[in-house]
């Protein structure tokens, strides 16, 4: 990327509007030079000469700058925000941060997406870990406390907390409710066995 475009979006110069647009990486979306949207890191821009080389790229059109001439859909901004947070949810995240980088403001994308899919965007964050801590928990080893982590909970006893009221058992639960009844018998057995042993050595 040249310097003088860099320059343009970090200074949000209007001037360059009709030269070029720029995506970022890390938020899936296009903007115009002068978006006054948060400084994104120069790495992750990639650089268009217009709308439609943008969107064959699959990046999305920025809600707030436009820059294909038409207001993005509530629907289509909500599919922005979920997939940030798809793709973001082991990272620290908030109602600012969502904003911040899918280019709106909290209380406008809260009402929005909640109107859309019923649930607010806190909530849909927490579903989502805990979707991917079920997941991390029938196909791996990893403890809780490291699943936890992980999936953007690193307090224990909130991520058992908050897993349980989602799903209604405790990571453990879940955990032990996926094994296959072979599994499971034998787990039984080793227990047993361990058990007799334990019993023969008193």
């Amino acid at each position: 990327m040249k310097d003088e475009f860099w320059e343009a979006i970090i200074t949000n110069n209007g001037a360059y509007d009709d030269q070029f647009l720029y995506a970022v990486k890390t938020t899936g979306i296009f903007c115009r030079p002068s978006c006054k949207s948060r400084e994104p890191n120069r790495k992750n821009v990639r650089i268009f000469r217009s709308a439609e080389q943008a969107l064959r790229a699959e990046f999305r059109p920025c809600k707030r700058c436009k820059p294909t001439g038409e207001s993005l859909p509530d629907e289509d901004w909500v599919d922005q925000i979920t997939d940030y947070i798809g793709r973001h949810y082991n990272e620290r995240l908030s109602l600012h941060t969502l904003a911040d980088m899918c280019h709106g403001s909290p209380y406008h994308l809260h009402r929005t997406f909640k109107r859309i899919t019923g649930i607010t965007p806190v909530e849909f964050i927490q579903r989502v870990r805990v979707k991917k801590a079920q997941e991390l928990l029938s196909g791996t080893e990893h403890t809780a406390k490291e699943i936890g982590g992980l999936v953007g909970i690193p307090s224990s006893p909130y991520f058992i907390t908050l897993f349980k009221k989602i799903t209604g058992s405790t990571p453990a639960e879940y955990r032990q409710s996926q094994k296959r009844p072979l599994e499971v018998e034998l787990d039984e057995r080793i227990g047993t066995a361990e058990h007799l042993l334990g019993t023969v050595r008193t």
